[in-house]
């Protein structure tokens, strides 16, 4: 199938500002990282357009080399949630004139906020299976907006590797764990839409991302350093990597 359009939704595990952050720090004045002017390095710009310099590897394996004149379409936002997808993202969607690749990256943030919000047991554990019914609902919005193509549905990483501890996120003199099993569920619907979604591909980042968080050595870690719930350079061509896979172009 050839593809006329690529549709990026969702939030930062997509976006270019923290990988190129990173790689300004590593090389000023090469990525630029003010905001508006961030280089294309994060995920949706490498799978749309491969920096052979960073990722020689993926030299010839990118939309634009295999679908030429594919055109982009990027909504992503930093911080998004499912409700922004609903309210400023798929707004700006119109139908394209031929098959699109989509990829979807959302859901993260909606349990941060709920975990963050402190409330009891039983009202997270209520906010946690609202936010994974959302998601599914968010989809169906998708995929009937881009009714031909494909569209590569992302589960969401953990950069606590199972440990339930991300440093800076609850504080570091809490005990605190983040409760994982309400990013199991969500991560679990997000892997039943895409099997029941008609042209949905599963992108199981969270699967692909174990290891490389907390529980490894900082240079083996995907995440920026400086806020590790976001990806660095690395994390973005291992998204990426996974939505390539998925779109199973080899």
């Amino acid at each position: 199938m050839t593809y006329t359009t690529y549709i990026s939704l969702g939030d930062s595990m997509s976006i270019d500002r923290y990988p190129a952050l990173e790689l300004n720090v590593r090389q000023p004045g090469r990525y630029s990282a003010a905001a508006g002017q961030e280089s294309p390095v994060g995920a949706a710009s490498l799978f749309y357009r491969n920096d052979a310099a960073l990722w020689p590897e993926f030299d010839g394996r990118d939309l634009t080399t295999r679908h030429p004149g594919i055109e982009r379409l990027d909504l992503t936002m930093d911080g998004a949630t499912v409700g922004d997808v609903f309210s400023a993202q798929l707004p700006e969607l119109s139908v394209p004139a031929g098959p699109a690749v989509v990829t979807l990256t959302v859901g993260g943030n909606d349990l941060l906020s709920a975990y963050a919000a402190q409330h009891g047991k039983r009202v997270l554990e209520r906010a946690a299976r609202d936010i994974a019914e959302s998601y599914e609902l968010v989809v169906r919005a998708v995929r009937e907006a881009v009714p031909e193509g494909v569209l590569i549905l992302a589960t969401v990483y953990d950069p606590s590797d199972r440990t339930g501890r991300i440093p800076g996120l609850l504080g570091d003199e809490t005990d605190d764990k983040l409760p994982l099993q309400h990013l199991d569920t969500l991560n679990a619907r997000i892997r039943e839409t895409a099997r029941r979604t008609p042209g949905a591909r599963l992108a199981d980042v969270y699967v692909h991302f174990l290891g490389h968080g907390m529980t490894a050595p900082p240079r083996e870690r995907w995440y920026w350093a400086s806020s590790p719930i976001e990806p660095g350079a690395a994390g973005a061509s291992e998204i990426r990597r996974v939505w390539w896979e998925a779109l199973g172009e080899g």
